[in-house]
C-alpha cells in the first residue's frame, strides 16, 4: 500500500474522486495506486498529481524516474522549500514514519516537531522499542549564544522557551535506552543555532538560519543520500560532529 499517497491525499482534503478529475484520471487508478506502491503513473501525471497534493513526486513514489534523470550532485536534491514552514506536514510525518534505523534531531530548539507532529512522543516510543536509534541535539537554554540569539530575533516566543518545550516533551520519554538527548558544547553552540540538520536514514531535512529569521521563515532542503561525501552527507557529518562533543542533558 501506497501510505504516504494515502496520508498527502488525506492531508490536502481530496477524496480520491477529487483527486482523479483534477488529474485526468479515474477513481479507480487513483486507488489502484493507493492499493499498490509499486504502481507508478506516468511522469507527467505523477507531478500533476504531486502539485495537487502540495507534496514532491519522491515522496509519493521514490523511485519515480524525476530522480533518474539527474544526474549531477543536485540529485540529492529532493526537494527546495524558501520557508521551512512551506514545507507540508505529510512530508516530515512520511519521513520519521519511513525511517527505521536512525533518527537525528539536530534543531537548535526542535520545539516544532512536538506542535506540528501530535502523534510524534507516541511514533517516537514505538519506533524506539522496535530498535530505531532517536537522538536530539539541543542547545543550553541557559547558555550565552541562546541569550544571543533570543536578542538577534527579539521575538515573543523566545529561543530558551522553544528549547524547553523540547525538553518537557523528551522528559516523558525518560528511560527508553533507544531515546539519546544532549546539549551542544558550547564551544559549537554558535554553528549549531546557525544550521538545523534532520537525518531520517538515507534522507535528510537541513535549514541554514539566514541572519535575524526564525527557523520556520529560513530555507530548507530536503536531501537523500546518492553519493559519498555528497550534500547529504556534508550536512550530515556536520551535525555527527556536533553530537559527538555533545554533554548529556
Amino acid at each position: 500500500m501506497n501510505r504516504a499517497l494515502e496520508r498527502a491525499k488525506r492531508d490536502a482534503e481530496l477524496s480520491s474522486r477529487k483527486l482523479a478529475t483534477r488529474t485526468g484520471v479515474t477513481r479507480e487508478t487513483v486507488e489502484r495506486w493507493i492499493a499498490n506502491e509499486g504502481r507508478k503513473p506516468h511522469t507527467r501525471t505523477a507531478v500533476r498529481v504531486a502539485e495537487e497534493l502540495g507534496v514532491t513526486v519522491e515522496m509519493l513514489w521514490p523511485t519515480s524516474i524525476r530522480q533518474a534523470v539527474k544526474a549531477g550532485p543536485d540529485r540529492e536534491i529532493v526537494a527546495a522549500y524558501p520557508f521551512r514552514s512551506s514545507c507540508p506536514n505529510s512530508v516530515w510525518t512520511t519521513l520519521i514514519d519511513r525511517a527505521q534505523h536512525d533518527l537525528l534531531f539536530a534543531g537548535y530548539t526542535n520545539y516544532f516537531l512536538w506542535t506540528e507532529q501530535p502523534q510524534l512522543s507516541e511514533t517516537l516510543r514505538r519506533k524506539a522499542l522496535s530498535g530505531c536509534r532517536i537522538r536530539f541535539l539541543v542547545g543550553n537554554p541557559e547558555s550565552s549564544i541562546t541569550r544571543m540569539r533570543e536578542e538577534v530575533e527579539d521575538s515573543s516566543f523566545p529561543v530558551s522557551t522553544r528549547i524547553r518545550i523540547t525538553l518537557g516533551n523528551l522528559q516523558k520519554l525518560a528511560g527508553i535506552p533507544q531515546i539519546e538527548a544532549r546539549y551542544c558544547a558550547d564551544s559549537d553552540a554558535v554553528n549549531h543555532v546557525s544550521l538545523s540538520v534532520f537525518r531520517m536514514d538515507s534522507e535528510a531535512l537541513v535549514t541554514p538560519h539566514l541572519a535575524s529569521v526564525v527557523g520556520h521563515d529560513s530555507p530548507m532542503l530536503h536531501l537523500k543520500r546518492m553519493d559519498e561525501k555528497g550534500l547529504y552527507d556534508q550536512f550530515v557529518s556536520s551535525a555527527e560532529e556536533l553530537w559527538g562533543r555533545g554533554i548529556p542533558v
